[in-house]
């Protein structure tokens, strides 16, 4: 790149880091409605009590209970017809919190409904629900709801597991209130860790999140105050995420972040998608970075699996 060009692309995207609290009040009331009434677009029959069998070959089995016993059950499905399997050959019946019913189609539930890839959204883990989340191996921390407002999660990186390195570690307690069922859900939390091995390593974040829509289909807004070696940010993060339910297993999710630093403001902008795996789901996608004076395209991928336990 010429020395005459590259002031001008430093230009443009400071331009669009300086603007985009703008762009983003924009895009929010355009697209707020659409979340606000995303419940109104499924048809769901909510009179069917459903269950999905289990078995150990791998097979699952959706239908209504007919009979069952000490030994057996029998179901009745909509492929298969009435099939009877034996108990000890399966490994778990679930209810209807494993999904619903859609224009009559069977769509799973999504296994991490209350956060998008890391950001949390204003829904709760229900009480006794839980869910082990990794992404690219390293990064681990599991989630547990306390009660139905309150939930609490910890995690790591197991960098000791290399010669002793320095190793973060965190809790993150989330309290979510329902104002308008399925549709508007408000959150508060913090994210407070440590740096094993490191003085002075304390880090954390404080915030408060307003989601609109469905656990399908919603956009959270939130706002977050980062802190770290006892000093906290002057002006707080802005956060906007969303996701849509494209199918039975699929979703669209989208999370990004828009700090002020240093007179700027510096973008992180996301796309991609979540697809369910039997009880899991595979979370993968890009973060793309904003900032003044950058003029090269990064791409960051993100992969993640979550695996749901407990009360599910």
């Amino acid at each position: 790149m010429s020395p005459s060009t590259q002031p001008s692309t430093q230009i443009r995207l400071g331009g669009l880091c300086r603007n985009s609290r703008f762009l983003l009040a924009i895009a929010v009331l355009n697209f707020l409605p659409y979340f606000l009434g995303a419940q109104n677009l499924d048809t769901l029959d909510e009179n069917i009590q459903l269950v999905l069998v289990q078995t150990k070959d791998g097979n699952e089995y959706l239908g209504r209970i007919i009979s069952e016993d000490e030994v057996k059950i029998t179901i009745r499905t909509d492929n298969l017809g009435e099939i009877t399997l034996f108990r000890s050959d399966i490994v778990r019946i679930s209810g209807m919190d494993t999904g619903r019913m859609v224009n009559g189609e069977f769509w799973f539930a999504n296994p991490q409904a209350t956060r998008y890839y890391w950001l949390p959204n204003g829904y709760g883990l229900k009480k006794g629900e839980a869910y082990y989340q990794n992404v690219w191996i390293f990064f681990n921390q599991v989630s547990t709801g306390i009660t139905d407002n309150f939930s609490i999660g910890g995690g790591l990186v197991p960098l000791f597991l290399f010669a002793g390195a320095q190793t973060p570690v965190w809790i993150t307690p989330k309290v979510s209130f329902p104002v308008v069922k399925d549709k508007i859900n408000l959150g508060a939390g913090a994210l407070a860790g440590t740096v094993i091995g490191l003085n002075e390593g304390n880090f954390g974040m404080l915030y408060g999140l307003s989601t609109f829509g469905s656990r399908d289909k919603n956009l959270t807004i939130g706002l977050g105050w980062a802190f770290a070696g006892g000093s906290i940010a002057n002006a707080p993060t802005i956060s906007v995420a969303g996701m849509v339910r494209t199918g039975p297993r699929g979703y669209f999710l989208t999370e990004n972040y828009f700090i002020a630093a240093g007179g700027e403001t510096v973008g992180l902008i996301s796309a991609g998608g979540r697809r369910i795996i039997r009880r899991m789901s595979l979370d993968y996608g890009l973060f793309l970075p904003l900032a003044p004076g950058l003029d090269t395209i990064i791409a960051v991928p993100w992969l993640g699996l979550t695996l749901p336990f407990g009360k599910n």
